[in-house]
């Protein structure tokens, strides 16, 4: 390798992941270098997390797999975001991937950065054969309280889609007035590639929402903590009371408006039984 100097190799290898020729890795593992040899360890590294990777993919499309091998090409992935904040629309993403569709990185949106969400969510909206993100707005969801308005979401995203499925994967709910074949697995945006990409979706898009509220509703926050109930926003609640981007059945926005609690929501029992 005389006619390549190690940073060049590095370069190559290392910086631009270049896939190694098994000639050129023949004669690099001959090499005694303590440059060669670094060099070498992050070429190691780097195929074991493409194989971790790989494998932890694998996995992911497992549900899809099964269905795609059965016949069902049209499987989609269906989530919703924003349930637990005090401001903002719920939001929820339907996502059909194409069979054999691989997306590196692909997670439950709560377990990735915003930067690779944003990354992500382009590359799934590529590789789909079809997408569609859907919202409830405050003044619903104040409506017919929040569990109705996520389910309400996701339905309004399924039907959204520019394909009718053939079989959905639902994170932890079932659409009973979806006529559709359909699964609900429980953590389903950690266990389903088409339902963590349905995640990223609705949170990307759900974020893009809530910084827009962020311009119109000043003061709040809502760009930085989108609307989640942490300290900040308790304490730009207590200095400028509620705004219109408020969910007022919510408790903590009843008690800086002078409102009386609602009763509790249908238990879980009771949500089966509709």
């Amino acid at each position: 390798m005389s006619q390549y100097s190690l940073d060049v190799l590095r370069q190559r290898y290392v910086i631009e992941k270049r896939p190694l020729e098994a000639s050129v890795e023949q004669i690099l593992r001959a090499d005694a270098r303590a440059g060669v040899r670094a060099i070498l360890a992050s070429i190691d590294k780097r195929r074991f997390e493409n194989r971790s990777e790989g494998q932890r993919l694998r996995k992911m499309l497992r549900f899809e797999t099964s269905l795609w091998d059965s016949g069902h090409h049209a499987v989609a992935g269906v989530d919703e975001a924003g349930m637990s904040p005090l401001a903002g629309p719920v939001s929820a993403g339907a996502v059909i991937l194409k069979p054999g569709t691989r997306i590196i990185g692909i997670d439950d949106s709560k377990k990735v950065d915003a930067a690779a969400r944003e990354e992500l969510a382009k590359e799934v909206k590529e590789k789909a054969e079809s997408w569609c993100v859907a919202f409830v707005d405050v003044e619903e969801i104040d409506a017919i309280n929040i569990y109705w308005a996520g389910i309400q979401a996701m339905q309004r995203a399924v039907r959204g889609l520019g394909l009718t499925p053939q079989h959905l994967l639902i994170d932890a709910k079932r659409l009973k007035e979806i006529d559709i074949p359909q699964q609900a697995i429980i953590k389903g945006d950690a266990k389903s590639a088409s339902i963590a990409a349905a995640s990223i979706l609705a949170k990307v898009e759900r974020d893009t929402v809530m910084r827009a509220l962020d311009a119109r509703h000043p003061g709040y926050g809502f760009a930085d903590h989108k609307g989640y109930p942490v300290p900040a926003h308790y304490d730009a609640l207590a200095r400028l009371g509620a705004c219109a981007a408020h969910r007022k059945s919510f408790g903590p926005v009843r008690k800086a408006l002078g409102l009386a609690p609602l009763p509790p929501w249908p238990s879980a029992s009771e949500r089966e039984a509709v």
